[in-house]
């Protein structure tokens, strides 16, 4: 490997003819100046990697007597991470990793509007040993879920667990289960959904089943109880990790995730359905979000290779509107 030249806060790097026709980002992950591949590709899009003194695509192979440059962000124009008592349920913790129940409502990490009231300011709050590969702001974040999306969630507390299971993520070795009320009855007990998804062509905010440009998206159901107002409860496998999966694949076969304002029914139409004017104590009125749980998450542990499962109770809102439709 060779030595990297400091330059202030930049790295210099004069490649040798060991390294020729090696990726550029794969090159630069794989030195001390501890940045992912992934952080390293945004960092070439950012123009903070030049290749002798120009900027260049992660996709570039090396030559040599190339010289690769660095330049690390001073870290006073990185935003202040600052811990903050939020509340969530943590339903275990070992060396390793933290199981969260994340509350419906809550960002998963900072963003634009939301910078210290997020999931990430207070698991810096619990704690100081979080992974930093996936970022400043998103400290042990290997996955993620919307923020009226609640559940179960895994957070790594070190690099080695973090790429261990991001590993696990890539290669569709985790199962993850959610619950979701829909609209609507369905003909079959159980079915298949492999439908592409992709930036909506025409709301860039969304996503959408895109069959010219979309990624290949495959979801699995199965019916837990129907109910006579119109309405279903399911089980939702997830195959492949989409932004948006279930809410997008449910919407678009006719049965929409019950509160879903986005993909479900505009306008607040699903409040007009008889069951939110039966008066009060006995409607649906309550709902303020989309109705899906992340249920229980299945992966290898990084300590002992094995096999565990971890299941988030259901919320009470999901609960309540439940009991109403039993009702």
């Amino acid at each position: 490997m060779p030595v990297a030249k400091k330059l202030s806060t930049d790295f210099r790097f004069d490649i040798e003819e060991s390294f020729s026709d090696l990726r550029i980002d794969v090159f630069l992950a794989s030195t001390e100046i501890g940045l992912s591949r992934s952080r390293i590709q945004t960092a070439i899009k950012n123009g903070e990697v030049l290749l002798n003194g120009h900027c260049v695509k992660s996709s570039y192979r090396l030559k040599t007597g190339d010289q690769v440059s660095v330049s690390i962000p001073s870290p006073k124009t990185v935003p202040f991470l600052a811990p903050a008592a939020i509340d969530f349920d943590i339903i275990h913790e070992d060396i390793s990793l933290i199981i969260v129940d994340k509350p419906a409502g809550l960002v998963v990490h900072p963003a634009h509007g939301h910078m210290q009231d997020t999931l990430v300011n207070g698991l810096c709050m619990h704690c100081n040993d979080l992974s930093r590969i996936g970022g400043y702001l998103r400290p042990g974040i290997v996955h993620r879920l919307d923020k009226d999306t609640s559940g179960v969630m895994l957070i790594a507390k070190n690099d080695i667990t973090h790429a261990f299971l991001a590993e696990q993520f890539k290669s569709r070795k985790i199962r993850k289960e959610y619950i979701a009320l829909v609209h609507g009855h369905f003909k079959s007990d159980e079915g298949e959904i492999d439908l592409p998804i992709g930036r909506h062509p025409l709301n860039r905010k969304k996503m959408a089943v895109v069959f010219s440009k979309g990624r290949s998206a495959f979801t699995v159901w199965r019916k837990i109880e129907e109910f006579d107002s119109g309405f279903t409860l399911i089980s939702v496998l997830p195959k492949t990790g989409r932004t948006h999966q279930i809410r997008v694949h449910m919407s678009y076969i006719g049965h929409p995730v019950v509160g879903d304002i986005v993909y479900g029914f505009n306008n607040k139409k699903w409040w007009n359905r008889r069951f939110c004017n039966t008066g009060s104590g006995n409607n649906l009125s309550f709902i303020d979000r989309h109705m899906l749980h992340a249920k229980s998450i299945t992966f290898r542990h990084p300590c002992h290779k094995k096999y565990v499962t971890f299941d988030a109770p259901v919320p009470h809102d999901m609960l309540r509107a439940i009991h109403v439709l039993k009702s």
